[in-house]
Parts: C-alpha cells; sequence; structure tokens
C-alpha cells in the first residue's frame, strides 16, 4: 500500500471506535444489552481491556484496507462518502441481517447493528474525504 496516508488510516480507525464507544454507550447501549441478553453483572466482569485492545485493531484493519480501496480510485468527497456507506449498506448489512435471520435475533438488534456499521463506515469515509487516502 505505497503512499498510504498512514495519519488519515488512525484517524479513522479512531473515528470508528469512538463512533463505537457512543454508539453502544449512551446512545443504544441498553437497548442494545436488553436486545442480546446481556446483564449488568455480564458487562462488569468482562475483560474490557480485551474487547477494546482487539476492537480497536479490528477499526484499524477496516480503515487500512478502506484506505487501499479508496486509493484505487480518482475520488472526490461525494464518491468517497458513496464508497464507504455503500460498503456497509450493501456487504456489512446484509451479512448481518443473514446471521441474525437465522439466529433468531430481534430486528431492533439488527437495526442497532447495522445502524452502527453504517456510521461507523461514514465516519472513516469522511475522515479520508477530508484528509485523503
Amino acid at each position: 500500500m505505497a503512499n498510504a496516508n498512514l495519519l488519515a488510516i488512525l484517524i479513522a480507525a479512531i473515528s470508528g471506535f469512538l463512533v463505537g464507544g457512543l454508539w453502544y454507550g449512551p446512545l443504544f447501549g441498553k437497548i442494545w444489552q436488553r436486545e442480546t441478553g446481556l446483564s449488568d453483572e455480564d458487562v462488569k466482569s468482562s475483560n474490557m481491556a480485551k474487547i477494546f485492545g482487539v476492537t480497536f485493531l479490528f477499526s484499524l484493519l477496516s480503515a487500512v484496507f478502506l484506505g487501499h480501496l479508496l486509493a484505487h480510485f480518482d475520488t472526490d468527497f461525494y464518491r468517497t462518502m458513496m464508497i464507504s456507506t455503500g460498503i456497509a449498506l450493501g456487504f456489512v448489512a446484509p451479512a448481518i441481517g443473514t446471521n441474525y435471520l437465522f439466529g433468531r435475533k430481534s430486528g431492533k438488534l439488527f437495526a442497532i447493528d447495522a445502524g452502527y456499521w453504517t456510521v461507523f463506515y461514514a465516519a472513516m469515509g469522511l475522515v479520508f474525504a477530508l484528509l485523503g487516502t
């Protein structure tokens, strides 16, 4: 990935990670917790350092690949946002939806998780649109 904008990749990863903190915290945390069946005790007894650490690594991996993909196209702001949100709406949400249908998960949980990934990729796309790939 020659000529990669490493600063944009790092900031994109951080932006996606922060979206998750807001999304699954004050915005939809309690609803998500109820829909997944996790109790407060389940959450408190989790290894949060491991969860947050690996989650950030996944955000970084997503940012690397999104930046790499965008670098192969002559994109402007609009196209960057269309590609980044299109990944979530066209690939991630249908994959989650399929798993949730077979897993008998609720539509509410699907909306929360698919919405998160859409905002996650939109936030990363915004970083790349503003800072370049």
